[in-house]
């Protein structure tokens, strides 16, 4: 089943998020592929403001689907424009934690799960990755720099 993720709202679900948005926006697509790639899965996350220069409107990183705000909006109304246009809303997954726009995507026909639960999913399969040894390296170097954002000597 696709889910249909309101950015914002999970990157919430994390402390300290909003000192950084442009890392907590990286980091959650970063993580949504891991998401994507253990669950064979599509996934479409939607952020409020403008889009990063990293992850423009409309990218596919690995797979994950990049999608922002329409200028003067919000991703609330993106998210509504893509459930009504979706022509199989019953199988679409919501991820979000504003109660209207679950009420919304439920009168849809649209599945609803919770931010901070979805959190959790995130972070079990972030774990298991860390648990196989023979899962590809979660960190390398140039994540590393560029989480610290320095340039190598």
């Amino acid at each position: 089943m696709p889910y249909l993720v309101d950015g914002n709202n999970v990157m919430a679900q994390t402390v300290g998020w909003h000192r950084d948005k442009a890392g907590a926006r990286r980091n959650l697509i970063h993580h949504l592929a891991r998401f994507l790639a253990a669950r064979k899965v599509k996934v479409k996350v939607v952020f409020d403001g403008a889009p990063d220069d990293e992850f423009p409107e409309g990218v596919r990183h690995k797979s994950v689907h990049v999608l922002y705000a329409r200028p003067g909006s919000d991703a609330d109304a993106r998210i509504q424009e893509l459930i009504c246009q979706s022509s199989k809303k019953r199988d679409l997954i919501l991820v979000t934690s504003d109660r209207s726009l679950a009420e919304f995507a439920r009168r849809q026909g649209t599945k609803v799960i919770p931010s901070g639960r979805f959190r959790k999913m995130l972070e079990q399969v972030l774990m298991t990755d860390y648990a196989n040894p023979l899962a590809e390296p979660r960190v390398n170097v140039e994540d590393w720099l560029e989480y610290f954002k320095r340039s190598e000597p």
